[in-house]
């Protein structure tokens, strides 16, 4: 039985047909892995930490995992989409649809991360050929097909560049009134990763950023604020492999490189694991504290394009447009992430 978490809430999580079975009720709440999931959208460009975030989705009891949608972010699209697919097919997810999305930002072109994630953005274990299929639709058609065949609202999750949000916003602006909420991994309440004022997602398309904001969606804004309390320790990924699975394995592997690169190009000893907290706090919202605040995204500034302006204080008196993540129980969120980890493949 896992430790009850920071917060007081203790779950039991065990393995049921790759996906997991809450066995006790939250014992503050009396509530429990709802009877029926939420669905959701997983829109990312896999990268180390969306690979987590695909996993954690398609194995959580809370989440029904309808669609998985790439976009150009860490790598170029071609590599982004091999790299869903082999998430995929190392962990045994062979019934969710996997289709391509946007092959660079609305303006400017793609720079990939190839300095934490490698020339084809997941770098470190030796790759399986995928064989879990390519859905023949874009990722525009895929995810209008499910936000129209859905019973309820679906949760569209974010883990990379906005673009293929953007694009639909601006293509299918009727289709928004489907979409429960946006929860997307993306910029910041501070400093920048990539320059010094902007997260790399925002910073890849920041217009489309700007575009969703004014969409009139609910936002809800994972930045780096809370993204670098989630850090891949050595305990951490040593807890990963130790779950024994194929997938426990190959995610030790990717946490090893992930840790390293980020050593090396950023002075931090332990990567942090950015995209499943944006799973994680569908599948769970206790993980994190939240508050409503006014996101805005600069586009013209010579030394802070991309930079997100979050206006917790109330300081510009503009109306809040979005939810922005601040604080992160790490114990409950790496037990989420391991737990997932041991009931895949």
């Amino acid at each position: 039985m896992p430790p009850p978490s920071a917060a007081g809430h203790e779950v039991v999580l065990t393995a049921a047909g790759g996906r997991l079975r809450a066995l006790e009720s939250d014992p503050m709440t009396g509530s429990s892995a709802p009877d029926q999931p939420v669905p959701v959208v997983l829109d990312c460009d896999p990268g180390h930490d969306d690979v987590f975030a695909i996993w954690l989705a398609a194995a959580h009891p809370a989440i029904d995992l309808r669609a998985v949608t790439t976009v150009a972010g860490n790598g170029l699209l071609e590599h982004t989409t091999r790299n869903a697919l082999i998430a995929c097919t190392v962990a045994g997810i062979a019934d969710v649809p996997v289709a391509a999305g946007a092959e660079g930002p609305l303006a400017g072109p793609l720079r990939p991360a190839v300095d934490i994630h490698g020339h084809d953005a997941l770098g470190g274990p030796e790759l399986p050929e995928p064989t879990v299929p390519l859905d023949p639709r874009p990722a525009a058609e895929l995810t209008a097909d499910v936000l129209l065949g859905a019973d309820e609202p679906v949760t569209w999750i974010a883990t990379g560049p906005l673009t293929n949000v953007a694009l639909l916003v601006r293509e299918r602006p009727e289709l928004l009134e489907r979409v429960a909420r946006l929860v997307w991994m993306g910029g910041s309440t501070g400093r920048g990763n990539t320059t010094p004022y902007a997260e790399f997602n925002a910073w890849t398309d920041p217009e489309a950023v700007d575009v969703v904001l004014r969409s009139g969606l609910d936002v809800t804004m994972v930045g780096l604020n809370i993204s670098h309390q989630a850090l891949a320790t050595r305990p951490v990924r040593e807890r990963v492999a130790a779950t024994g699975t194929r997938t426990g394995r190959f995610g030790a592997e990717l946490l090893d490189y992930f840790s390293h690169a980020y050593e090396t190009a950023q002075q931090m000893p332990d990567g942090p694991l950015h995209d499943p907290i944006t799973v994680a706090l569908v599948a769970d919202p206790a993980v994190a504290t939240t508050a409503r605040a006014r996101i805005d995204v600069e586009l013209a500034g010579t030394e802070t394009r991309g930079a997100t302006s979050v206006d917790l204080n109330g300081t510009l008196g503009r109306e809040p447009n979005a939810t922005v993540a601040l604080e992160l129980d790490v114990d409950r969120f790496w037990h989420l992430i391991t737990d997932a980890v041991a009931a895949l493949a």
